[in-house]
C-alpha cells in the first residue's frame, strides 16, 4: 500500500530510510541465485573499498582511473554476462544490472566506464571470428585492454542510422575513414566495437560493425574531453583514417550491425536506469543522516515539514523508479518484450534522479555542495545519465510510438 508523507517521514526520521529499499532490492534479488547475490555483494564491497574514498579525487584530478577498472576486472566485474565458454561467469542480467547498481551508489562515471568495458567484452567474445577472440580477450578480461562502444559521432548523436563513418571494401578487409565522438572509455580504450556505413544508399541496412584495434595504422586517438563531472567515464573520441580492417575484425556484416546494436539498447536503458537509483539511494542516506544531526530553530532540520516532505518525494519516487527498472530486467532476462518497459525506466529513473539529488542537496543547504559529500557528482552523474542510451526526449518518442498501441484500442 502507498505510504502517506507522515508514514514515510517517520521511517526517514527514525534512521531507517532503506527499508522500503531494502525490500525492493530483496525483491529482485529473490530470482537471483546464490552465486549471482554473491557478485552483487562483491560489487557492494569492491565500491565501498575502491571507488567511495577515490571518487572526489578521481574528479578534481580530471583522470581515468585505470588502476581501479583493473582491479575490478581482477574479480571477474566485467565478466558477469560473459558466457562461460569464453572464461566468463555466465550470470543474468538481472545480476549485472544490481551490481552496477552498487557501484553507481558511490560514482556513476566509474561504473559507467567499467560497464562498457564489460559489454564490449561480451560482445566481442560473442560476435569476433574465433581466431581473433583469441588473441584479444584474455587482455581484455585481464583489463589490459579495455574496450568501448564506437556508435555516436561529432555531427551524429542518437541518430543512429545517419553514421558518417565509411567503410569501404578492399582486398582482405576494408578501409574506414570517419571520426567518433562522446566514446566513453575513449581516453584509453584498445578496442572499439565500432559501427560505420559501407553503402549510405542502403541507409541503416548498410551499416557494419567491425572491432578496431588502436595500435594499429590509422587510428588516431582525441584528447579526452573536458567536463564540468564525470571524468572518471573517459569520455572522447577517435578519428580513422584509412584504417585497414581485416575480414577477422568483422563483428556484423552490412545488414546485421544495426540490428544487433539495437538488440542491447533496451538492457543499456535498464541498467542506467539502475545506476540513477544507485545515486538517488546515497543522496538521501548522506541527506538524512545530516538533517538528522543538523539543528536549526531548536530542532533537527529532519523535523521541519518542509524539508522533511522534499525528502519523502524523493523516497516515493525511488521506490516506483525501482519497481519501474527491476521490472524491465526480468523481462531483459526472460526475453520478454522489454522495449517500453525499459524506456519507461529510463525516462522517469533519469528525471527524477536529477529533481530528487537536487533536492537532496537543497535539504543540506549550502554544505551539499561541499566535496566531503558526493551529492554534487551524483548530480552531474544524473545529467550524464539523462543523455546516455537515448536522452530523455528520445525516451518520449519511443513511448510516444507506443500509445497507439497501448491506449487506442476501442473500448
Amino acid at each position: 500500500l502507498p505510504l502517506s508523507y507522515t508514514r514515510i517521514g517517520d521511517i526517514l526520521s527514525c534512521g531507517c530510510a532503506a527499508g522500503p529499499i531494502v525490500y525492493l532490492e530483496t525483491m529482485l534479488e529473490d530470482v537471483l541465485t546464490a552465486e549471482e547475490r554473491a557478485v552483487v555483494a562483491r560489487a557492494r564491497a569492491f565500491a565501498e573499498e575502491h571507488v567511495g574514498p577515490n571518487a572526489a579525487r578521481w574528479e578534481w584530478e580530471r583522470r581515468y582511473p585505470l588502476e581501479a577498472i583493473k582491479a575490478a576486472c581482477a574479480i571477474g566485474l566485467n565478466t558477469i554476462e560473459l558466457a562461460k565458454r569464453h572464461g566468463g561467469q555466465g550470470h543474468s542480467f538481472s545480476c549485472k544490472l544490481r551490481a552496477f547498481e552498487e557501484i553507481a551508489r558511490y560514482d556513476f562515471a566509474f561504473a559507467f566506464a567499467l560497464i562498457n568495458h564489460h559489454n564490449a567484452v561480451a560482445r566481442f567474445a560473442r560476435d569476433g571470428q574465433p581466431s581473433h577472440v583469441a588473441r584479444l580477450l584474455p587482455a581484455m578480461i585481464a583489463g589490459d585492454l579495455i574496450g568501448c562502444a564506437g556508435l555516436s559521432e561529432p555531427g551524429v548523436g542518437s541518430d543512429f542510422g545517419g553514421l558518417e563513418m565509411a567503410a569501404v571494401r578492399v582486398d582482405g578487409g576494408w578501409k574506414l575513414n570517419g571520426a567518433k565522438a562522446w566514446i566513453t572509455n575513449a581516453a584509453v580504450a584498445g578496442l572499439s566495437v565500432a559501427y560505420a556505413q559501407t553503402d549510405r544508399a542502403q541507409g541503416y541496412r548498410g551499416i557494419a560493425c567491425f572491432a578496431i584495434e588502436a595500435d594499429r595504422p590509422g587510428f588516431e586517438r582525441d584528447k579526452p574531453f573536458e567536463l564540468h563531472g564525470g571524468h572518471a567515464i573517459g569520455v572522447g573520441g577517435f578519428r580513422l583514417v584509412d584504417y585497414f580492417a581485416p575480414d577477422e575484425a568483422v563483428l556484423h556484416a552490412p545488414g546485421k550491425a544495426f540490428k544487433a546494436a539495437l538488440a542491447g539498447i533496451n538492457g543499456a536503458r535498464a541498467y542506467v536506469a539502475a545506476m540513477c537509483c544507485g545515486m538517488l539511494q546515497a543522496s538521501l542516506e548522506t541527506a538524512v543522516r545530516y538533517t538528522q544531526q543538523r539543528q536549526t530553530f531548536g530542532q533537527p532540520v529532519l523535523d521541519h515539514q518542509g524539508v522533511r516532505w522534499k525528502l519523502v518525494d524523493a523516497a516515493t519516487d525511488l521506490e516506483a523508479a525501482r519497481l519501474l527498472t527491476y521490472r524491465a530486467a526480468r523481462l531483459i532476462d526472460e526475453a520478454g518484450d522489454a522495449v517500453l518497459p525499459a524506456a519507461h525506466a529510463k525516462k522517469f529513473a533519469t528525471d527524477m534522479a536529477l529533481r530528487r539529488i537536487a533536492d537532496c542537496i537543497q535539504a543540506m543547504g549550502a554544505n551539499g555542495l561541499r566535496a566531503e559529500y558526493p551529492l554534487a557528482r551524483h548530480l552531474a552523474g544524473a545529467k550524464i545519465a539523462a543523455y546516455t542510451d537515448g536522452s530523455i526526449e528520445m525516451m518520449n518518442e519511443r513511448i510516444g510510438a507506443g500509445l497507439p498501441a497501448v491506449f487506442g484500442k476501442p473500448a
